[in-house]
Parts: structure tokens; C-alpha cells; sequence
């Protein structure tokens, strides 16, 4: 069984890492906004901005980085962005126990986070692909995603109880911490690493990483698909918040509840991805999984009060999560394998550059809709523009690109 199966000490040692970083992250979900509201006393406007500012400036920031460390050792540049992750969010509490923290620092923060989550995802992406085999990388990417959404049905309800009991900006000193634990775990894998060396037509800009997604007929609709799909899932979430909360009039723990328990389907679909693409192969899982995540949002429009409202919310999103739980490690493998060695940091970062703008993009715009055309005209919106969305992935799976059932190693199995 691959969940059972070694990948060696160095994928262990960065296994734990992600874990331990994952663990922090969830601990502190909507800590940012949190914080603005209850020490800040921000209004919605203030709020909406500091996300969306974040993430756009964060990607921008991020651009000239791609190119920077794609010729670089990858595991110093890990270590370093955990750590300037680290000293970033522990400037929050910092601040706050001298009574000096200002909006301007939680955006500044927020920034440095983002540009720092963009280049570390796309240094350890290449990391990844040149610490395990080739066949091995599905197994990798599922246990990823399998510890992901574990880390989101524990971190988000203790987050919530430390936060009543320690304050507001606790959870953010142990998203600090769990960042330099991380930073520990990377310098621990060891083992030598070759510098890069950029060559013809391997130097330029981030350029370079949208000029191979836009010209592979394979990477160029999953492009455009993952980064419509991310950001249509995303929007909607804020104004769902409004929804529940306000009119609806959902107490918090409900709230809670109604997003929590449905990512036990994350843990479910990182398991069973692997054995799917054993018995269907590569591409028709990702296919199929790609469309099913596009499928479901659009029942949020309908929510009501009470508890069947309630578990209206927890199907929709049980069939969201379990769908991208099986995507998402099969996408990330398939896309891997489908660029270039000296490309896959330049790539990545194009790819999380996009997603991140475009998100950040339609945050504000959907805000401004919801305004206009109402809360659930702008959820229901979304939803319908999800369901065009399978008709950007690629009809046809390219030659030699990916995992085949014949290709797949004997022992697999779960991840």
C-alpha cells in the first residue's frame, strides 16, 4: 500500500515540515480579518481591501522572485521564507503587546506572506521533484493534500478556542512558530543539492513560466481552468459569511460547524485519488474530478435558515472538497511531470502569480456585485459561471505526459 510505503528520510523530514507549517496556518484561519475587526475595529470595507490588497501586492512582489530562484539551491530559499514568514506574522503580536499595531503593519504582513507562500510553493515544487522518483510523485502529492485536510478539520475550531481564551493575536504567534519549526525540519533533510545552472534558452523573466504554460496544449486549459475555478470557489465564501450570520442568523459555532465537518472529505478524496488513477488512469480522473469540483457551489445560492440550511451548506461543501481533494494531487503531479526541470519554479510562480491576482480581482469585484445585485444573485452567479468551467480542461491526454495504469508501480495503492 503506498500509504504504508517509504519515500525516504529526506521526503520525511519534509513531509513534517509541511505538516508542522500546515498545522500553524489552519490554527490561524481569518486571523488577519479577525484581528482588523475586534483590535482594529476595521469596518467591511477595511476588510475586504486587506485581503485582497494582500494577495494582489503579495503576487507582485512574488514576479521578480520566480526567475531569482529558479537557478538557486532550493532549500536555503525554503528556509529563508519560512523565516521571513516567521519574523513577519511574530511582528503582530509583537506589536500588540506594546500597543503599537497598526492597520498599515497587518497589510504589510499580509504582503510579505503572500509573496513569501507564492516562492516557497514554487521552490518546493522543484524541491519535490528532484527528491523522489518520477512514479512516486502521485504517492508524494497525495500525502500533502491528505495532511492538508486534516490540518483543516483540527487547526480552525482550536484556533477559535485559543483565540477565546488567549486573545486575538495567539493564533498568529503559533503560525509564527510552526513556521520556524518548518524552517528546522527543511535544514534537517540534508544531502547535498546541485546548483542550477541557467543555459540558452533556460534564462529569462517569470516570462518564460507563462510562455510554457500558454504554449503547451496540455498546461494552457488546466491554466485557465484551476485559476477560474480557485478564485469562482473563493469569492463567494465572504458574502456565504454574510449570508449565514446575518440574515440567516447562524451562531458562530454553526458557522464553524458548516465548514469543518465537510473537510473530513478532503482526507476521503486524497486517499482514494491514487487508487483511481490506478483502475481509470491520469487523464480521466483528472477529467472527472475537475468537473465534479465545478458542480456543486451553485447550491449555496439556496440556503436557508435552520438545519436544513445547515446541511445544505455541509453537502455542498462535502461534494466541493472531496472532488478537489482528488484533483488536486493528480493536477500537481500531472503538472510537474509535464515541465521542464530548469522551468518548474518560473512556472509555478506564473501559475500562483495568476491565481492570486485573479482571486484577488474578483474578491473585490463580487463584493461590489453582491452590493448591486444583492448577496444571493452574487453567490448563485458564481456558481453558474463555475459550470462552464470543464470545458476548459484538456479533451485529450498528451502522449507520454502522465501516470498510466500500466505505468503505475505494482504496490500502488492508497496514498
Amino acid at each position: 500500500m503506498d500509504g504504508r510505503r517509504s519515500l525516504g528520510r529526506r521526503f520525511g523530514w519534509l513531509w513534517a515540515a509541511y505538516a508542522v507549517s500546515a498545522f500553524g496556518t489552519s490554527l490561524s484561519f481569518g486571523a488577519f480579518p479577525l484581528i482588523a475587526v475586534l483590535v482594529l475595529h476595521a469596518g467591511p470595507a477595511a476588510v475586504s481591501a486587506l485581503a485582497a490588497a494582500g494577495l494582489a501586492v503579495g503576487a507582485a512582489v512574488a514576479v521578480p522572485l520566480g526567475p531569482w530562484v529558479e537557478f538557486r539551491r532550493k532549500r536555503p530559499v525554503m528556509v529563508a521564507m519560512d523565516l521571513a514568514r516567521f519574523a513577519a506574522l511574530l511582528s503582530v503580536p509583537a506589536a500588540y503587546a506594546l500597543g503599537a499595531l497598526t492597520f498599515a503593519q497587518l497589510l504589510a504582513v499580509s504582503v510579505v506572506v503572500a509573496a513569501a507562500d507564492i516562492t516557497f510553493s514554487a521552490a518546493s515544487g522543484a524541491f519535490l521533484k528532484s527528491l523522489v522518483d518520477r512514479d512516486d510523485l502521485l504517492v508524494a502529492n497525495g500525502r500533502f493534500e491528505a495532511t492538508n485536510w486534516t490540518a483543516i478539520v483540527i487547526g480552525p475550531p482550536l484556533g477559535g478556542a485559543a483565540i477565546g481564551v488567549f486573545g486575538p493575536v495567539t493564533t498568529l504567534l503559533a503560525d509564527a512558530v510552526s513556521y520556524l519549526l518548518s524552517a528546522l525540519g527543511i535544514r534537517a533533510i540534508g544531502g547535498g543539492e546541485a546548483r542550477p545552472e541557467p543555459a540558452g534558452a533556460a534564462k529569462g523573466s517569470l516570462l518564460e513560466g507563462w510562455r510554457h504554460i500558454l504554449a503547451s496544449p496540455v498546461l494552457r486549459p488546466l491554466f485557465f481552468n484551476t485559476v477560474l475555478v480557485n478564485a469562482l470557489i473563493m469569492v463567494p465564501v465572504p458574502l456565504l459569511t454574510v449570508l449565514m450570520l446575518g440574515p440567516l442568523g447562524f451562531a458562530p459555532w454553526q458557522y464553524a460547524l458548516a465548514f469543518s465537518v465537510p473537510c473530513l472529505g478532503g482526507l476521503l478524496g486524497s486517499r482514494i485519488a491514487r487508487p483511481l488513477v490506478t483502475r481509470y488512469g491520469q487523464h480521466r480522473v483528472l477529467i472527472t474530478s475537475g468537473a465534479l469540483r465545478a458542480c456543486w457551489p451553485l447550491g449555496l445560492a439556496f440556503v436557508g435558515p435552520g438545519t436544513a440550511g445547515l446541511l445544505l451548506v455541509m453537502a455542498v461543501e462535502l461534494g466541493v472538497i472531496t472532488s478537489c481533494a482528488v484533483f488536486n494531487p493528480v493536477f500537481s503531479t500531472h503538472r510537474l511531470q509535464m515541465t521542464p526541470t530548469d522551468r518548474v519554479v518560473r512556472t509555478l510562480s506564473a501559475w500562483s502569480v495568476t491565481g492570486k491576482l485573479i482571486t484577488a480581482a474578483l474578491t473585490a469585484l463580487w463584493g461590489l456585485l453582491a452590493t448591486l445585485t444583492g448577496t444571493r444573485a452574487a453567490i448563485a452567479l458564481a456558481g453558474l459561471l463555475l459550470l462552464a468551467t470543464p470545458f476548459l480542461l484538456p479533451r485529450r491526454a498528451a502522449a507520454g505526459s502522465g501516470v498510466s495504469r500500466d505505468a503505475l508501480p505494482s504496490s500502488a495503492g492508497s496514498p
